[in-house]
């Protein structure tokens, strides 16, 4: 097994933490272990890194880790670091990258243990648990959810009466019973049964359309029984029930069986996910994939795959009509319209430089916000595994899936900062743009999704689709 080295060096570290000492104490645990060195890569205080070669790079060397670990042809590879603590700035970051590199199919390992980094975690969060005060502010919640007093906000049906008590609101219990003798009685799928409320007025406790989304979670509620659930107490009988127990088993067998009949599906990535609206309604499209079997007359089976990029009012609340596009043929003809734009058009217009850095600012706020988020996730999802409510294995699962979300948003946020700086004058911005449209035409067929779309979201704002035409809109 290759095996690579990742090394953290600040200005402080004390001489046995110095790079030549983490080197030296990789090396020879190579040697002791029997790995292959593939590769090392540093990261300063600064930064900056450099590969095993020596070369200096505007990219720290986590980045350039993971750059390494998303090649094809990188092989088996085992990560070694000095330590756990040695992985981040701070233990919240430590634990982030060491989730983010599993989650990129290496395996992690330290020098100065712990031999078992996860049970380390698990281990350590149970310690803060039992000494921190919101033991104490849980414990009062609790004795409060015995008694079946509400807890934050009270689910679509249900009001906060006296007592703190739920108590029905009509008009929303009749959408419930409308919802569940649908699903049950007149036998109509969850977007069908979206579709119905939304064509006959219904709207949710904030006034929007209902979706897939929102349908199933009222049918998996157990509070429509009339049992009060949270902090692990469960109170039969707190407020008036929706459902009878028997109606209820029964959606959920249903919908049980329906989940099981599919094949669980590995997600396809799209080159304009989250770039196409709607032209029609003004909500964004979706790439959807779908496989289509058939037997011919001879007896042979033929098999075809679609992607298209769908209407998500259509899919998940079966409002607006059917608009959809192929991927292939939609991504040509973006392609084509980026490769007939005169240079004019990729001059930022007078006056809005101003606009331009306040809009980026804008979304480098909002995911550093959602990086915050997902910190937090990492660290409830620890906490419930210091409490035995999930197992170890669930937990990685978990912890990888936040991670490599964080990893993702990390990225763009990098690539946010990246334009802040680029956007300094007008004719900056204006060379930015070409250099991006260049790399994207030039390397159209031969660059990989995730290198395309970076340079397709410097040009483009978004890609409004009709049925009768595509408009690319570029960024202003």
């Amino acid at each position: 097994m290759k095996a690579i080295g990742y090394f953290r060096e600040t200005k402080s570290s004390a001489k046995g933490d110095s790079l030549a000492a983490q080197n030296k104490d990789f090396l020879k645990f190579c040697e002791d272990h029997g790995y292959e060195v593939a590769v090392t890569f540093v990261e300063i205080a600064d930064g900056n890194g450099s590969n095993g070669g020596g070369n200096e790079s505007s990219r720290g060397g986590f980045r350039q880790l993971v750059d390494y670990l998303r090649r094809t042809d990188r092989g088996f590879v085992l990560v070694v670091a000095r330590s756990f603590e040695g992985m981040g700035v701070d233990r919240q970051q430590a634990v982030r990258r060491y989730f983010q590199l599993e989650g990129l199919g290496a395996q992690v390992t330290f020098m100065a243990g712990p031999s078992d980094p996860l049970a380390e975690l698990v281990e350590s969060r149970t310690e803060q648990e039992g000494e921190r005060l919101g033991d104490r502010v849980r414990a009062a919640m609790r004795r409060k959810a015995v008694r079946g007093e509400v807890l934050g906000r009270p689910p679509y049906g249900y009001r906060v009466g006296s007592r703190r008590r739920l108590e029905l609101v009509p008009d929303e219990a009749v959408v419930v019973r409308y919802i569940f003798r649908m699903y049950l009685h007149e036998d109509m799928g969850i977007r069908l049964i979206a579709r119905r409320l939304n064509e006959e007025g219904f709207h949710t406790r904030r006034g929007g359309n209902w979706s897939m989304v929102s349908i199933r979670d009222i049918l998996r509620n157990r509070v429509y029984l009339g049992t009060y659930s949270r902090f692990g107490v469960r109170v039969p009988g707190s407020h008036p029930a929706l459902v009878s127990p028997d109606d209820f088993r029964a959606v959920q067998d249903r919908l049980s069986a329906r989940r099981n009949n599919y094949a669980p599906r590995k997600p396809s990535p799209f080159l304009l996910a989250g770039l196409v609206r709607c032209g029609h309604c003004g909500n964004k499209m979706i790439g959807v994939s779908r496989k289509q079997s058939w037997r011919r007359r001879s007896g042979t089976k033929g098999q075809a795959s679609y992607r298209y990029y769908q209407c998500e009012s259509r899919t998940n609340q079966s409002m607006c009509d059917y608009h959809t596009q192929r991927a292939g043929e939609l991504e040509g003809e973006v392609r084509d319209q980026l490769a007939e734009l005169d240079e004019d058009a990729l001059l930022p217009r007078a006056g809005d430089g101003a606009a331009v850095k306040a809009e980026l600012e804008a979304k480098a706020e909002r995911l550093e916000t959602r990086l915050h988020q997902l910190d937090r996730r990492l660290d409830d999802q620890l906490g419930s595994a210091a409490k035995g409510r999930i197992t170890r294995e669930q937990l990685h699962k978990l912890n990888v899936a936040t991670a490599t979300n964080q990893l993702r948003l990390e990225e763009e946020l990098e690539e946010i900062q990246r334009h802040l700086q680029d956007q300094q004058n007008a004719s900056e911005r204006a060379r930015t743009r070409k250099r991006s449209l260049a790399s994207l035409l030039d390397g159209w067929e031969t660059l990989s999704l995730a290198e395309k779309q970076p340079l397709l979201r410097d040009l483009v704002d978004h890609v409004a689709v009709r049925d009768d035409g595509v408009q690319v809109i570029l960024r202003p």
